[in-house]
């Protein structure tokens, strides 16, 4: 469970780092300086770090190989980007959305499957 709680917070602030930017539409996004939205991602990715690495020490440490500890936190980042996309960047989910979901749950579900 401290595996997948700490993944989760880091993606958050992964997809923060990546995409927090974007808000407001391309006018918006354009009119921010590179050097301040390089830098602030920058110090969002550093927190991720500082969760992520022990998420996957931990998982590691609890028996999960490295492709599961991969694949989960893709789950995790398609769930995450999904709702930050919906709610901070004011997109709508489609039928791709799904099916992107799905086939990475499924991925999912085939790394543990046995495990």
């Amino acid at each position: 469970m401290p595996t997948l709680i700490l993944l989760t917070l880091s993606n958050i602030f992964m997809t923060a780092a990546w995409y927090w930017h974007l808000k407001g539409g391309p006018e918006v996004a354009n009119a921010r300086p590179m050097g301040w939205v390089i830098l602030i991602s920058w110090l969002l990715a550093g927190v991720e770090y500082c969760l992520a690495v022990p998420a996957n020490r931990i998982g590691f440490a609890d028996g999960w190989s490295a492709g599961q500890l991969k694949v989960a936190q893709e789950a995790i980042a398609l769930t995450v980007f999904g709702i930050f996309m919906v709610t901070v960047l004011g997109e709508a989910l489609s039928w791709r959305h799904a099916a992107a979901f799905a086939c990475i749950m499924a991925a999912a579900g085939f790394m543990f499957v046995g495990k």
